[in-house]
C-alpha cells in the first residue's frame, strides 16, 4: 500500500488580486469590446467567487494578443521554473535525495513540449539516469489525480521504491484575445497558474492510499477539452458539466466506498477539484446531504482559482496541515473524456 510522504506547492511569480485583474482587462482587452460583451466579462470577474490569482506573467503579457508560437514559448520556460521549485520544495520537506526518485510522473495540458518537462528535471535536479519518466498531457483538471493513481500503481510493484508527481499548469497563455464566447470569458475569469509536487513511497508511515477508481462518462468527449487554433488552445467547457457531475454521482462516487466497506459519514476530509464555483456548488450540494463540505477546495478556489492539474494537489495540500491520524480522505477531479478521477485516502 503506497503512501504519500509529502505536497509542495508553490506561488508563480505575479499575484493579483481580482480587482487588479478588472483594471488589467480593462486597460489592455475589453476596450476593444462592445459594451453588452464588456459588462458580461466584468460580471463573470466579479461573480467567480475568487480573491485573488496567481499567474508566471505579467497581465500586459496575458492579455497581449499573441501567435500560439509565443504563447508556447511562454509556457515552455513558465514550466520548467515551476516545476522544477515545486520538486526541489517538495525533496527537501521529505528530506529525499534527488536519486532516491524511481518514477518521475508529471502533469500538464496548457502547452506542449518536447522533450517534456520531466526531461529538464532530470537534468536539473540531478535525478538517476534509469529514472522513469512518465508525462501525462491529455488529462486537463484531472491530471493530478491521475499522476497519483499511476504512482500508487506503480510502486504496488516496486518495494522500497520513490515516485513524484509533478502537476505544472500555465493557463493564463491560453486567453484568446479574440475568442468572445461564454467559455473563453469563464476561463479567463476563473483559471491561474500554478505547479504542485507530491511524494510517494511504496510502504512506511504516512498518507495512505487504500483504492482509486476512474470513472468515464458515456457519449460525453464534447463536456470538456482544447480546440487547437492559430491563436493557441481554446477552452472547451461546455454548460452541461455541472450536471452531468451530479446525474452520475452515485456510479462514481459511492463504489469507491463501498469497496473499502465505509459511507460517507467515515470520511472527514473530501478533497474534490473546484473546477469553479457552479461545479463546486453542484458536488457541495450533494455532500451537504451527508452534513458534508468542501472548505479545503473552497479555499484553493478563493484564494488562488482553478489551476488545472494542479488544483486537487493544493487541495491535498491544505488538508495534510490538518488531518488526524486515522481519518480518512476522498480525493476527486473531473477532467476532458468525461472522466471523474477519485482516490481513498487515510491518514
Amino acid at each position: 500500500m503506497s503512501v504519500i510522504l509529502t505536497a509542495a506547492c508553490i506561488d508563480p511569480l505575479h499575484c493579483y488580486q481580482t480587482a487588479e485583474i478588472i483594471d488589467a482587462a480593462n486597460r489592455f482587452w475589453l476596450t476593444d469590446l462592445d459594451e453588452k460583451t464588456k459588462s458580461y466579462a466584468l460580471r463573470l470577474f466579479q461573480g467567480a467567487e475568487i480573491r485573488q490569482r496567481y499567474s508566471a506573467l505579467p497581465l500586459e503579457v496575458v492579455f497581449r494578443k499573441l501567435s500560439f508560437q509565443e504563447k508556447n514559448n511562454l509556457y515552455i520556460e513558465a514550466a520548467k521554473e515551476m516545476a522544477e521549485r515545486a520538486l526541489r520544495s517538495a525533496l527537501e520537506k521529505a528530506r529525499l535525495a534527488p536519486k532516491q526518485l524511481d518514477y518521475l510522473i508529471t502533469t500538464s495540458c496548457t502547452g506542449f513540449m518536447i522533450p517534456s518537462v520531466d526531461a529538464y528535471l532530470v537534468d536539473r535536479l540531478g535525478l538517476r539516469q534509469d529514472v522513469v519518466r512518465i508525462p501525462i498531457t491529455e488529462m486537463g483538471c484531472a491530471g493530478g489525480s491521475s499522476g497519483l493513481t499511476y504512482a500508487h500503481r506503480l510502486l504496488r510493484g516496486h518495494p522500497g521504491g520513490h515516485a513524484a508527481v509533478v502537476a505544472v499548469e500555465v493557463p493564463s497563455i491560453t486567453f484568446q484575445r479574440d475568442d468572445l464566447s461564454v467559455e473563453n470569458l469563464v476561463s479567463t475569469a476563473i483559471f491561474a497558474d500554478g505547479a504542485a509536487a507530491v511524494l510517494l513511497r511504496a510502504e512506511g508511515e504516512g498518507l495512505r492510499i487504500l483504492d482509486t477508481e476512474m470513472y468515464h462518462f458515456p457519449q460525453s468527449t464534447h463536456l470538456m477539452g482544447y480546440e487547437l487554433r492559430d491563436s493557441g488552445l481554446k477552452i472547451i467547457l461546455d454548460r452541461e458539466v455541472p450536471a452531468a457531475i451530479s446525474s452520475h454521482f452515485d456510479r462514481y462516487f459511492y463504489p469507491l466506498l463501498e469497496r473499502q466497506q465505509l459511507t460517507v459519514a467515515d470520511v472527514e476530509h473530501f478533497l474534490f477539484h473546484p473546477g469553479g464555483k457552479k461545479i463546486l456548488s453542484a458536488v457541495e450540494g450533494l455532500l451537504g446531504k451527508h452534513g458534508k463540505n468542501l472548505r479545503f477546495s473552497r479555499k484553493v478556489l478563493t484564494e488562488r482559482g482553478n489551476l488545472s492539474s494542479a488544483t486537487v494537489l493544493y487541495v491535498l495540500n491544505q488538508a495534510m496541515q490538518e488531518a488526524r491520524t486515522g481519518e480518512y480522505g476522498y480525493m476527486l477531479a473531473f477532467g476532458p473524456g468525461f472522466t471523474a478521477q477519485s482516490l481513498l485516502l487515510q491518514w
